[in-house]
């Protein structure tokens, strides 16, 4: 039997190893990766591909615009999307630009099969050998394997916000860095443009891993998002909103990482922080509290509305050894 071409296409290294790791192990597949989507649009068009597992979060070209230009070239190969963005706009999107199916992140290795099995790429027979031994050995560092511990929370995050809002929330790769704080208003500069800011601030803990997650919204902006919320009330001021939007988010994006690096984190009452001030101010005014620290940025906005806010993820220096043990059994 001649074994079939896959493609795996992920900007993570740690991701395209989880998923080597979970495809079948019988399956006959010769495999090629891409980082983006252009290495994979490159790789298409040489062909033949027949099947690729496709992520929609990536730098350069995304999935969708994977999907719409093989649509477009009228190529032939058969899309997976698997992804840590499972908004139902975003399987929805996916499926019209030809999908065949949607596996979530981090993909279960029987339901990866089962997928596999109903789309007839499965076939049972004692020839052929899959060769993935290879790629395995890549080396993963801990920034990739926590960034895509993030992307995956991050997802899950966006997905509530998407229900709460009914809104399509367009997600970026996040930046994993570790910063002193003179260097953190780095993580926040290109948030910045010109305008006041307004921070929601929590701090969470849980198994010996602490920090605090820093919700940036633009003080322009945040009018609207009270109305795309649909909160006019007298007795409902945008702060609260703020207040509430921000446990709601923060929330499930510390539940998605909790998950995944399976501790519990409690979590303090969200505050507001430095209301109205400039980025400079923030960091001036808090830079006893955040010190060195490993620092997440997701800048989230939400499609068709001039919204955008940043989520900062703080964790301490003495967290960052906790993570790397915790983590270590997905990068070796």
């Amino acid at each position: 039997m001649t074994a079939k071409t896959l493609l795996i296409c992920d900007d993570s290294n740690m991701a395209r190893k989880q998923l080597l790791r979970a495809l079948p192990p019988d399956w006959p597949v010769t495999i090629a990766q891409a980082t983006n989507g252009l290495e994979a649009m490159a790789i298409l068009r040489k062909g033949p591909v027949d099947v690729m597992l496709l992520d929609l979060t990536m730098p350069e070209m995304d999935g969708f615009q994977v999907l719409s230009a093989v649509q477009e070239e009228g190529l032939d190969c058969k899309i997976i999307v698997v992804s840590g963005d499972i908004q139902e706009q975003a399987v929805a999107r996916v499926m019209q630009l030809g999908a065949l199916a949607f596996v979530q992140k981090p993909a279960d290795p029987d339901l990866l099969k089962a997928t596999l099995d109903k789309l007839g790429l499965l076939h049972s027979s004692s020839a052929g050998v899959a060769t993935k031994a290879p790629a395995t050995e890549v080396k993963i560092n801990f920034n990739d394997a926590f960034r895509e511990v993030v992307n995956v929370a991050m997802g899950r995050a966006a997905a509530l916000l998407a229900r709460v809002l009914g809104v399509f929330v367009q997600l970026p790769v996040p930046t994993v860095n570790v910063f002193e704080v003179g260097e953190l208003h780095m993580a926040l500069v290109d948030a910045q443009r010109g305008d006041g800011l307004t921070a929601v601030c929590q701090g969470f803990i849980g198994g010996g891993i602490a920090g605090e997650a820093l919700l940036v919204f633009h003080d322009s902006e945040v009018s609207d998002m009270a109305k795309l919320m649909h909160w006019f009330s007298k007795d409902y001021s945008e702060m609260e909103m703020l207040l509430d939007l921000s446990a709601v988010l923060i929330g499930a994006c510390l539940s998605g990482v909790a998950e995944q690096v399976d501790v519990g984190f409690s979590q303090s009452h969200p505050m507001v922080l430095g209301q109205h001030t400039s980025i400079e101010d923030l960091i001036r005014l808090n830079q006893s509290r955040w010190k060195t620290t490993l620092a997440v940025e997701v800048s989230y906005s939400i499609e068709g509305h001039a919204i955008h806010f940043d989520l900062l993820l703080l964790f301490t220096e003495d967290s960052v050894e906790l993570l790397s043990k915790k983590l270590d059994y997905l990068m070796n």
